[in-house]
């Protein structure tokens, strides 16, 4: 797509540009290189108002074009207005958070939009599909029984891992952490605590051993001694089934990111939100321990969308129990 697929009226500082029926890979990537390009080269440009009258359909892409384009307005001091967003693209928004971040509006002289409850819910009832598996009735059917089969697992184990955690490190027995799941929405992935309790405060002093977007060192002094069996074995994933019998994740998907690895995306990046993340997928059974840069991680990411079938996810899912049962393979 050129830049001549994006009309733009300019106005006293201030530039409206009208976004195409679609905002998916390609032309999220034209339309961030486009508005990045028109910030820098337009000095006295004060207000950019996105006018989304036409716009249909919005992927995790064109949420990263979205992202991007924020963040250099804020550090260019430039207003940006999103004008005549529809439920479809509204619902995305709502769900990820962005509607308490964009000034939304109906028309170029109306108030910012108050979202009342009776939207939100017509909102949410009109998600884009942005991948055949988000749809699936059956993928979800098969997250629901292996989630609560899973469940039932946990609690078995539960009580020993519990008091072998607590020996070896005193502290809460399950650790959560932000991460982004389907189209860039937050949640809490909650797994049994494998690290000391001031982990996170204590990352900055481990060097990062991989390239790219994301962290991991396999001999990382942060994990205590029980953590390496439980990583070992993939127990302290466990806990993980609660995030799919509630939707936030699946028992196959895409690695699930954290906010500060999505913080360096670029925008073909956030086509791993796509789908929503999975306890397993092609990293889990493909060698994730010795993985080593961020881009086999999205090669990965993006063969599993290419692939998906319902029997694929059942191909992957006996692979990642074979593997557990034989072989060291555990996530450093």
């Amino acid at each position: 797509m050129s830049n001549l697929d994006f009309s733009i009226t300019m106005n006293n500082g201030s530039a409206t540009i009208s976004i195409p029926k679609r905002l998916s890979i390609l032309e999220a990537i034209s339309f961030k290189e486009y508005c990045c390009d028109l910030i820098e080269e337009e000095e006295s440009l004060k207000e950019v108002i996105l006018d989304f009258d036409k716009t249909q359909f919005i992927d995790s892409s064109g949420i990263g074009s979205l992202v991007h384009i924020f963040k250099i307005t804020q550090a260019k001091k430039v207003k940006l207005i999103l004008l005549k967003v529809n439920p479809t693209i509204m619902s995305v928004l709502s769900m990820t958070g962005l509607d308490q971040v964009f000034i939304i509006i109906s028309n170029v002289d109306d108030k910012p939009v108050e979202l009342q409850s009776n939207l939100l819910l017509s909102f949410s009832q009109s998600h884009p599909k942005t991948h055949p598996s988000i749809s699936s009735a059956l993928k979800r059917s098969l997250d629901i029984v292996g989630s609560v089969v899973g469940l039932v697992i946990t609690g078995v184990v539960f009580i020993p891992i519990a008091i072998a955690i607590q020996l070896d490190d005193p502290g809460p027995i399950f650790f959560q952490q932000i991460r982004y799941g389907w189209l860039g929405k937050h949640f809490k992935m909650i797994k049994f605590r494998s690290m000391c309790i001031n982990a996170e405060a204590l990352k900055y002093q481990v060097t990062n051993e991989v390239e790219g977007a994301f962290f991991k060192n396999k001999n990382d002094p942060r994990i205590t001694k029980v953590g390496k069996f439980l990583r070992r074995t993939s127990l302290d994933e466990l806990p993980q089934f609660w995030n799919v019998l509630k939707g936030e994740m699946s028992l196959v998907g895409t690695r699930p990111p954290t906010p500060d690895e999505v913080e360096n995306y670029e925008v073909p990046n956030w086509q791993r939100l796509d789908v929503k993340p999975g306890m397993t997928g092609e990293w889990q059974v493909n060698g994730r321990s010795g993985i080593k840069s961020f881009e086999d991680v999205i090669k990965l990411d993006l063969r599993y969308q290419e692939n998906w079938s319902h029997w694929y996810d059942l191909q992957l899912i006996f692979k990642t129990i074979f593997i557990i049962f034989t072989k060291n393979n555990g996530a450093s």
